[in-house]
């Protein structure tokens, strides 16, 4: 087990010594690590979720332990771990456990760590560990923050332009470069290497899909589980019910597609968005909109016979929404008017309807825009909401429509 731990720590003075990007957070690092509470960083795998946790910890004294080691997860031994880690790392005054959902029963050992006063920053690739395994045992004792692939933003500082302020000079760069992020998202290890988009996401994708769903849960059926992931991928930004991809895809019961949908959801693969509705009931029997997590793995798993550039907006701007925090279960929602006209994303503060948002790659046709503003303004009536905003590639304008003003931005700005 020593020479686990020690072998651990060579690896963790390795990753110390790379350059990093620096992400832009709302999170104040020094406030999070001055907090006694669990610092729980989640997100999708390869997003940055470790890096993050070692820049953050970078100049401290802390301790390592890395769970997505089978040799670790093989040998464990709580009580021996801990004594361990006080000889390799003496005094140490953080604790640093990454990917820890691998470790069976790691909530009730993080929860006696907790009570003998660790100061934790633990790493997660799973959502369950939210819903479930933290809200029974760790309730108020914890702090997320959620890491996602790079944002348009971090693209650009990676690629040193600053989004919002690009010099004439370089501005056919910048559409190069937003037109690139949509077709190929944001995972960190693809920004530099363009050429290996397809073949590391395709890689990665199925990783998760067996390593993250199909391992943790004991799915005997791994070819219908897989065929679903596809189908989800395919058909991003549809709406789509579990009776109807049940019947599409011939799986045997609904239930076990509803269980297979959860299970994708649990890993940041896939988000399901709800329709919109004043009644709980019918909301939760209409559709819900498939969205994934990053642009690239479309581009390297999805069956497309063309480029849909419409539906990569779309998922981009629901993602950059999960970002900024919305929440999918009570927050965000999609809407579809009495005649059927819909809006891609009614944003919630409370009670109130904050914001209606319409994506639309290319405004440029009269038909075009006649179609998605008499959609937006009509969804406004119903949902009495005058904040109506319309996001497209890159036309920028004001359109006025019966008393309502609808705000045109570039993804860019957006």
């Amino acid at each position: 087990m020593k020479t686990i731990v020690l072998n651990q720590r060579k690896e963790r003075d390795e990753l110390l010594s790379r350059q990093y990007l620096t992400r832009r957070s709302n999170q104040d690092a020094d406030l999070l690590l001055n907090s006694y509470l669990i610092k729980l960083i989640t997100g999708p795998r390869r997003v940055g979720k470790s890096t993050q946790a070692l820049l953050m910890l970078r100049d401290k004294n802390f301790a390592y332990l890395n769970f997505d080691s089978q040799q670790l997860l093989d040998a464990w031994d709580a009580n021996l771990v801990i004594r361990i880690l006080d000889d390799v790392y003496p005094g140490y005054d953080y604790l640093l456990l990454d990917e820890v959902q691998n470790l069976d029963g790691w909530d009730m050992w993080v929860s006696e760590l907790y009570r003998m006063g660790k100061n934790m920053v633990i790493t997660g690739s799973n959502a369950k560990m939210l819903s479930s395994e933290m809200a029974t045992v760790l309730t108020g004792k914890y702090l997320q923050v959620e890491m996602l692939p790079f944002s348009l933003e971090e693209f650009f500082d990676w690629n040193k332009l600053e989004l919002h302020n690009l010099k004439p000079e370089v501005q056919a760069e910048g559409k190069v470069l937003t037109d690139d992020y949509m077709r190929n998202g944001g995972y960190p290890e693809v920004v530099a290497s363009r050429q290996l988009v397809r073949s590391y996401l395709d890689t990665l994708f199925d990783s998760i899909v067996w390593k993250d769903v199909a391992k943790r849960h004991n799915v005997r059926n791994i070819t219908d589980l897989n065929n679903l992931a596809m189908y989800l991928v395919s058909n991003f930004c549809n709406p789509l019910s579990a009776n109807e991809l049940s019947e599409e895809l011939g799986f045997s019961s609904v239930n076990t597609t509803k269980k297979f949908m959860d299970y994708l959801h649990e890993p940041y693969l896939f988000y399901y968005l709800s329709r919109y509705n004043n009644k709980l009931k019918l909301m939760k029997k209409a559709p819900r909109k498939v969205y994934v997590v990053d642009n690239g793995f479309v581009a390297a798993k999805a069956f497309a016979v063309s480029e849909n550039l419409g539906r990569l907006l779309e998922n981009q701007v629901f993602i950059e929404l999960i970002r900024r925090g919305y929440d999918i279960d009570k927050t965000m929602f999609y809407y579809r008017s009495r005649n059927d006209k819909e809006v891609d994303f009614v944003l919630r503060k409370g009670a109130h309807i904050e914001r209606l948002v319409q994506v639309c790659f290319d405004m440029s046709s009269p038909k075009t825009e006649k179609r998605e503003v008499d959609s937006i303004v009509e969804c406004a009536g119903e949902l009495k909401c005058s904040n109506l905003t319309i996001v497209t590639r890159d036309e920028e304008r004001t359109i006025e429509k019966v008393g309502y003003t609808i705000a045109v931005v570039p993804i860019s700005k957006f």
